[in-house]
């Protein structure tokens, strides 16, 4: 069988595309809301996650479903990298903290939403891999760095948006910390066994407000 096109892959892209927006749809009474904004759609389209995943699970890339990328980690669901992002809602003007790199689709999708995206990474193989992926398709606004991602990044805070992609107890203090005033976080909270996808805004005066989404089920965050 001959290889696909990027024709091919594109339409692949559409028609994940559309099973977000089913997705979605079906679960439009938990959500409080029946589609994901425009621009979050736009990226996921846009985004060749074929390139984000070891090649022996390429072929299920567009596929709705998380894939494994080694060292016991996967890269999550197309929906949940478009919620997630959906409920961060970062803008061209802001600056973005992702916690979990992983090889980079979740920071590629943020790359062409955001102003600035800072990754910090556990798994070093991870860091330079999503490296140098986001530098070849030419995401130029992302800074990577290998390390304990519950400490956030310090020299670049405060930050606009925090969005973390692997489960805690509870939100880590220093990201609390390094979150602006009127900033928000996206992260899955809870036990192994009750996780929920949760926002938490910080108001003004610095008072958080949180709100859950839906249950979810992530790998813990790994600190050093």
């Amino acid at each position: 069988m001959k290889p696909m096109t990027e024709e091919h892959l594109a339409v692949l892209r559409r028609h994940m595309v559309e099973m977000i927006a089913i997705h979605t749809d079906l679960a439009s009474e938990e959500l409080g809301k029946a589609a994901l904004d425009a621009r979050v759609m736009a990226a996921m389209r846009r985004i060749p996650r074929h390139l984000f995943v070891p090649a022996s699970v390429a072929p299920y890339a567009y596929q709705d479903m998380p894939l494994p990328i080694g060292f016991d980690k996967t890269v999550s669901q197309p929906f949940i990298v478009a919620l997630m992002t959906d409920l961060l809602a970062p803008q061209p003007y802001e600056a973005v903290l992702e916690i979990g790199t992983g090889l980079g689709y979740q920071t590629a999708v943020l790359a062409g939403l955001a102003g600035q995206v800072w990754s910090v990474e556990i798994v070093e193989e991870f860091a330079s891999s999503a490296a140098a992926l986001l530098q070849g398709l030419d995401l130029s606004n992302v800074g990577i760095r290998v390390g304990d991602g519950s400490r956030g990044w310090a020299e670049h805070a405060p930050f606009d948006k925090i969005l973390v992609t692997a489960a805690a107890e509870q939100a880590p203090p220093a990201l609390l910390k390094q979150l602006k005033p009127g900033g928000r976080l996206v992260l899955p909270l809870g036990s192994e066994e009750a996780q929920f996808l949760t926002v938490i805004d910080k108001d003004a005066a610095g008072q958080l407000v949180t709100r859950q989404i839906i249950p979810v089920r992530f790998s813990r965050l790994e600190t050093a």
